[in-house]
């Protein structure tokens, strides 16, 4: 027997253990600006994710690493100024908080100040468990995210599937555990088995997310610009585009040239 899902006028870190509990699925897109945050809250997506793949979208880096903290607060600002209904979560950028559990309090501190964001999110498990500890004891809300974690690339040397051996399995399992102990509220698992997937999120009571994580994960997430297919380079076998705006807008701007050149654009109709 079906039950009827709760609607949330604003979905806060509670709501999402709620969803958990209840088999909903949570649903998570990345947003960077203003309007694209207008248009993915107004779609009633319960997390949008400002994420450091801003440096890569936004900016043009090959990687996550080069995008600063004040950028990041930048896109958060603009963000939360369109946002009603979703949860919003911000990455802390590479370099602000792996070190020095201080700088990382200094670092969640001035997202949550400057840009009005509700909630940060870290890469790494044990390593970084006592910047976790400093930003919790904060009062500040925290998502974890293991798997692929793209801030430890050059670690890695490769994006492809993480965890796949028994030992880094059972590392993420430890740290997944571990991140819920300390307080977490969710867990952005990228690139792993979706076995792996299943067992963590069997084991934890808190929400996983998955991004190439597989279905059994309590939620997805996906970069905005590949779901709409503003980029057309990226194709990863987790991605499902949902439009090819890179063909429609190169179409759209092409047929705006075309009628600049031609003079059919401003007709009598479109001046004053």
């Amino acid at each position: 027997m079906s039950t009827a899902k709760k609607e949330y006028k604003r979905v806060t870190v509670k709501s999402l253990v709620e969803m958990k509990q209840q088999g909903e699925k949570i649903s998570m897109l990345t947003a960077y600006d203003y309007s694209m945050a207008k248009i993915v809250d107004n779609a009633k997506v319960d997390v949008i994710l400002v994420g450091d793949s801003a440096s890569n979208v936004m900016a043009g880096h090959e990687t996550t690493l080069p995008i600063t903290l004040d950028q990041m607060i930048y896109h958060a600002s603009s963000v939360i100024r369109a946002v009603k209904r979703a949860l919003v979560v911000v990455d802390i950028p590479f370099g602000s908080y792996q070190s020095d559990p201080k700088e990382a309090l200094r670092s969640a501190i001035r997202i949550m100040k400057e840009s009005g964001a509700h909630a940060v999110k870290v890469e790494g498990g044990v390593e970084i468990k006592e910047s976790v500890k400093r930003i919790l004891n904060a009062g500040i809300p925290v998502m974890g995210h293991l798997g692929l974690t793209p801030q430890s690339i050059y670690k890695f040397g490769t994006y492809t599937v993480r965890a796949k051996e028994k030992d880094e399995a059972d590392k993420l399992m430890d740290d997944a555990k571990m991140l819920e102990k300390l307080g977490c509220f969710g867990i952005v698992l990228e690139k792993i088995p979706a076995e792996l997937t299943k067992k963590v999120s069997e084991s934890i009571s808190i929400p996983t997310i998955g991004i190439g994580g597989g279905k059994y994960a309590d939620g997805q997430v996906l970069v905005i610009h590949d779901l709409l297919g503003m980029t057309h380079e990226f194709n990863p076998r987790f991605l499902r585009r949902y439009m090819n705006l890179y063909e429609d807008m190169g179409n759209a701007i092409s047929s705006y040239v075309n009628d600049v050149k031609s003079q059919d654009f401003p007709s009598d109709e479109e001046q004053y």
